[in-house]
């Protein structure tokens, strides 16, 4: 029997876009490119079409996620996977089915009424129904111990491969050309810019690469000099022999408790887990002949499932097991996918590590990524599944295999507010470390960074105790919020990032990048925004004038890699910048008494007159030089002192020492937000981002209007300036002192859904909770216009009466601030 002859590959030697990868999620971004009018799309696959993961994947669609943007993919993905056989001729398997989460303690239905409640202000259709009524929407469920549950209608589920053959279809249908069998070996990259690859069928020029490359992704982007953070886990689940009579559109069920889902399949029923201790695999490299292959059984892993399964749905226990089926999935350190234009090499991006939701989301990935590469921007904020959050240590195979056992098992862990990272920890260490842990800090973690979020009274292990009420150390943050409004209180801010700028140009180029005027006299600090050609939001930080041609800029820890990304790549001329993030320590001296305890370490006036807000001076304090600048994210009296790193410890010490008598306390990064949110200083990730402008986010202030020359996002400002804004921020404040809020909860004007908070916390200082969060308003309008008619703020399916401000809560004259 003769076999059958392998086709002969042509390759192109050109192409405007290579996408490396033919799972899903590389045909969707094939598909949507096509449909943005790019028709010299070439996908490279190395093996077959789906062979990674996709093929065996459960095929879960569903709308509702953490984020409200990535809400709105998944809803796109909803909506494209519906028509798509209609569009192409492709079956794609998809059903409407509707899905079923059920509760089976009091946490998980707060947790799910507070998520249906968030769902609602995103525009999800959800319903929270008793336990009668999910009994009768899926009636093979045993409802012992179920408490209610959630029921999105418009959920479903596909065929995922059968899906992205129709996806690659219909890129194929405008023009791309999709190839099996070509492994791509390397990536050309010129002047910091990808513009080609490399493969075992040789190369191929081009002016955008995509690395859509699943499993391999990190691979792929190690050929860049890129950095992909993710490892693969393996992923479990079971189908049954067909079951006579079993309904053939039954709901798609989660029973998170028990981290198991369920579908029916064909007449059978598959049901899979995300369990809380995962399977690292493919540490040692994935094998070369990898395609369409299953992992190992592991039955006493998959135990556990098949026995809370056996007693969830009684018909399992006379059904048959057809197959154990074990296949890896990849995941990222933090459960968000990874798309965007990476930070190290322009024109490379990247879409992988879906976390096991990669069906749900390649369509609305794909759709966002491609207007990405065409329009050279994302079509909203995507800054959750944004590839530039990712730190240089993240790629570490050590860390990864660590942090992935924890990673897949958080899909349907208790999503708690607060909730830390407990593997993988203690990378990155301020040099006040050693000294707040001996303060019985609690640490958590950002950007890698052990950072101190609260204090623990002396016999009090300082671990968290999770719960969607008031948390174990609820008290202690109310006493660091009154030690800072009252007192005073010493803040560990050293893992803020810190650029240097400088040079000829330095000036010039910084007022170009900022919207702020920042070309002020040496020894000011300046808050400003970093803005894109649409008056967006990019950067919310500080520059400070050192002198003539030198700056520094000060921002997040979360957004170094984003900020230093944007910095670089604007700099022009005679400019130069460098990151002296770990050169410096910083300590936050902050309250009505920080003068008085700095007075006593230093020669420097203090004074108003001689030290104003915004001042920055070189100084000695405790002995030790360093730079003092009168600014605070906290809203009282208070300077930020920028300290060698070897000497911070020190400085610490001394400054705790000498301020005994004043009540001074270690004061936690829990705390600093409450402080922040009852000053209302907005959050670059939560309060604005890239498609907030200045303008409705209340900082009309921190534009310099009349300063000469352009600065990036002007034109499009000052044409809102004139026509009006649509939104405007607002701060609100419970009525009632005992319901909490942390975001996305919907805002109500007068019975009708008009917005959702961005920020959320417990005002201590004003006791209740406070939030932030837009609403719409006439253009034109005077601003006290969004303050009319009656506010409500909906929690856990319960509305509840709130006070608007445009003004901040607290201190509103900002008279504290410059005392």
């Amino acid at each position: 029997m003769s076999e059958t002859p392998i086709p002969a590959i042509t390759l192109p030697r050109q192409a405007r876009v290579v996408i490396v990868g033919g799972g899903i999620v590389g045909c969707s971004i094939a598909y949507h490119l096509t449909k943005l009018g790019w028709s010299d799309v070439l996908l490279l696959e190395r093996k077959q079409l789906t062979c990674g993961t996709t093929w065996h994947a459960a095929g879960l669609v569903r709308a509702s996620q953490a984020y409200a943007n990535l809400t709105k993919l998944a809803v796109y993905t909803t909506n494209l996977y519906r028509t798509l056989e209609q569009e192409t001729g492709q079956a794609t398997g998809f059903k409407e089915t509707g899905s079923l989460s059920i509760a089976l303690n009091e946490e998980r239905w707060d947790e799910f009424k507070r998520s249906a409640t968030a769902g609602k202000a995103m525009g999800v259709e959800v319903e929270v129904i008793d336990t009668a009524e999910a009994k009768r929407r899926h009636p093979l469920i045993n409802t012992e111990g179920v408490l209610g549950a959630i029921y999105f209608p418009r959920d479903g589920q596909c065929d995922p491969g059968a899906t992205a053959l129709s996806l690659a279809r219909g890129a194929k249908m405008r023009g791309a050309t999709i190839l099996e069998g070509v492994k791509v070996t390397g990536v050309k990259v010129r002047d910091g810019r990808a513009v080609g690859v490399e493969t075992d069928h040789g190369p191929v020029d081009c002016e955008v690469v995509v690395n859509a490359g699943g499993m391999w992704a990190r691979d792929i982007g190690l050929m860049a000099g890129v950095r992909v953070p993710l490892h693969a886990a393996e992923h479990f689940y079971a189908v049954t022999e067909p079951i006579e009579g079993l309904p053939g559109k039954l709901p798609v069920l989660r029973v998170m408790d028990s981290y198991t889902y369920v579908k029916e399949d064909a007449g059978k029923i598959l049901f899979g887990c995300f369990e809380p201790v995962a399977k690292p695999w493919g540490m040692n490299g994935i094998p070369e002949d990898f395609c369409f292959d299953q992992l190992p059984e592991d039955l006493e892993h998959f135990s556990p499932v098949v026995e809370a399964m056996l007693h969830r749905i009684p018909i399992l226990q006379t059904a048959g097991i057809r197959t154990f089926f074990n296949g890896p999935e990849s995941f990222t350190p933090d459960q968000r996918y990874l798309l965007g234009e990476s930070p190290e090499v322009e024109k490379f991006f990247v879409a992988a590590g879906f976390n096991s939701i990669g069906i749900q989301s390649a369509g609305g990935a794909g759709m966002a990524l491609a207007h990405w590469i065409v329009d050279g921007h994302p079509p909203f904020d995507l800054w959750d599944v944004d590839i530039r959050r990712m730190m240089p240590h993240q790629n570490d195979k050590t860390y990864l295999k660590e942090r992935v056992s924890e990673a897949l098992g958080l899909l349907y862990g208790m999503h708690w507010p607060f909730r830390q990272f407990e593997t993988a920890r203690g990378r990155r260490k301020t040099p006040l470390y050693e000294t707040l842990k001996a303060r019985n800090a609690c640490f958590g973690e950002v950007a890698g960074w052990e950072r101190a979020n609260w204090f623990a009274p002396a016999g009090v292990a300082p671990a968290y105790e999770y719960s969607w009420k008031r948390q174990n150390w609820f008290p202690y943050r109310a006493e660091e919020c009154r030690a800072v409004r009252e007192r005073v209180g010493l803040l560990d801010l050293s893992t803020f990032a810190k650029f240097r700028v400088e040079g000829p140009d330095a000036a010039r180029e910084l007022n170009r990048i900022s919207a702020a005027e920042v070309d002020v006299a040496p020894g000011r600090a300046v808050y400003t925004q970093w803005l894109n050609p649409r008056g967006g939001i990019e950067a919310d930080l500080t520059v400070t004038r050192l002198s003539k041609d030198a700056f520094l800029v000060v921002t997040a820890a979360a957004t170094a890699v984003r900020d230093w990304t944007w910095l670089k790549r604007h700099l022009r001329g005679a400019a130069t910048a460098s990151d002296v993030t770990e050169q410096f320590g910083m300590i936050g001296v902050m309250g009505p008494e920080s003068r008085a305890l700095l007075a006593r370490l230093t020669d420097a006036d203090l004074g108003n007159e001689a030290f104003p807000f915004g001042a920055s001076r070189e100084v000695e304090v405790a002995g030790i030089a360093l730079r003092a600048t009168r600014i605070s994210y906290v809203g009282e009296l208070g300077w930020e002192l920028m300290v060698p790193w070897a000497e911070t410890a020190r400085l610490y010490e001394a400054l705790a020492s000498a301020g005994e008598d004043l009540g001074v306390r270690p004061v936690g990064m829990h705390a600093m937000d409450v402080l922040r949110l009852e000053k209302g200083y907005r959050h670059w990730g939560h309060d604005i981002g890239d498609e907030d402008t200045p303008l409705q986010a209340g900082l009309g202030f921190a534009v310099g209007w009349k300063k000469a020359g352009e600065f990036i996002g002007r034109a499009a400002l000052e044409k809102q300036r004139t026509e009006g804004v649509t939104r405007r921020l607002l701060a609100f404040q419970l009525e009632d002192p005992e319901v909490l809020l942390y975001h996305n909860e919907p805002i109500w004007r007068d019975g009708v859904l008009v917005g959702r908070t961005t920020s959320g916390n417990y005002g201590h200082t004003l006791g209740s909770a406070i939030a932030l969060g837009y609403v719409p308003v006439e253009p034109g309008s005077a601003p006290a216009v969004a303050l009319e008619g009656r506010y409500e703020i909906e929690v856990a399916w319960q509305r509840h009466p709130v006070k608007a401000s445009l003004a901040p809560l607290w201190d509103p004259k900002g008279l504290r601030l410059k005392g």
